[in-house]
């Protein structure tokens, strides 16, 4: 059965049913699962459908050693005759299937208030003048995206590239933040995790498949790839993303990509088939800071001044 975005939902569902080894032992503080509702009467189960969606529960604190305060620990929360898997259940599942798909408790406080543009005008340069201009737009095509997603299943995605330190993490994790809160489907990875997480069911140790793993981040509705940079791929790998993203612009899926590379260097890296379905479904947005942001922070933090050249 497939969602109105095209997510398939059932076979979803079974991928997560069979990725979860052991429901007793994650350790979850991320916001993202998968909750389903099913219905135990048996008149009114074949008119129920398995509704799938990636979420966000701030409230929840799942944490090793706590119980949950929705379903006691039970997995299960009933609802007169009707009983939904818990979602501190159903988190463990994503966490199962991809130890990295989720926001870490740093990128939980991103959010577009937060996002600086004094960080882009330390001089009164030109340069200094072009960088904040385009922090600016990047940060207006942010919010436009967020936006624009809610009402269309498939709006264009984004690729923020900029140098390291210049907020393109913290402004895909601001609109992860704002997606999540509005109940969206969406999956955050970080590329060299991901490729990580592939890699593993190779091991007879994993109970995940590299075709279920790659079938989840190229179906799911809203996907953030964080860190597409300058990293050895080899063949497998650049076969990997490709196929994720091809997927994704064939479906018109939206993908908010970052990356320290500029397009010569994607091409180098990655290869031109990829570079040119980067440029067909993102918009691409370049950030640069006069300075390392999180130098910066640091300076600020320590009271110390930058140094003078």
């Amino acid at each position: 059965m497939l969602s109105e975005e095209g997510f398939d939902l059932e076979r979803t569902d079974r991928i997560m049913e069979r990725v979860l080894p052991n429901q007793g032992n994650a350790n979850i503080e991320d916001r993202t699962g998968i909750q389903t509702t099913t219905d135990l009467n048996p008149v009114n189960q074949q008119k129920t459908e398995s509704k799938v969606q990636l979420n966000i529960q701030p409230e929840m604190n799942t944490e090793s050693g706590a119980v949950c305060p929705l379903c006691g620990d039970r997995g299960i929360v009933l609802n007169g005759d009707t009983a939904a898997p818990c979602s501190c259940m159903e988190k463990k599942r994503i966490e199962n299937s991809f130890k990295y798909a989720r926001l870490s408790r740093e990128l939980m406080n991103c959010r577009f208030e937060k996002f600086s543009l004094e960080y882009y005008r330390n001089t009164n340069t030109q340069q200094d003048q072009e960088d904040y201009l385009n922090a600016q737009k990047a940060l207006k095509a942010a919010r436009e995206f967020v936006k624009n997603v809610r009402a269309n299943p498939h709006e264009v995605g984004l690729l923020f590239t900029g140098s390291v330190g210049s907020g393109k993490t913290f402004l895909a994790a601001s609109i992860a933040n704002e997606i999540l809160e509005n109940n969206h489907k969406l999956l955050f990875l970080i590329v060299p995790d991901l490729l990580d997480e592939l890699r593993a069911t190779f091991s007879n140790k994993s109970e995940n498949t590299e075709y279920d793993l790659l079938d989840i981040a190229r179906t799911v509705p809203i996907l953030i790839l964080d860190d597409l940079g300058a990293h050895n791929y080899t063949e497998w790998s650049r076969n990997r993303i490709y196929s994720i993203l091809n997927y994704r612009m064939n479906e018109q899926l939206p993908t908010v990509i970052t990356t320290n590379l500029d397009f010569d260097e994607i091409d180098h890296y990655l290869g031109e088939r990829t570079c040119s379905r980067l440029l067909q479904m993102c918009r691409i947005f370049r950030l640069s800071a006069p300075q390392d942001i999180r130098m910066q922070n640091y300076l600020k933090r320590e009271g110390l001044k930058k140094d003078k050249k």
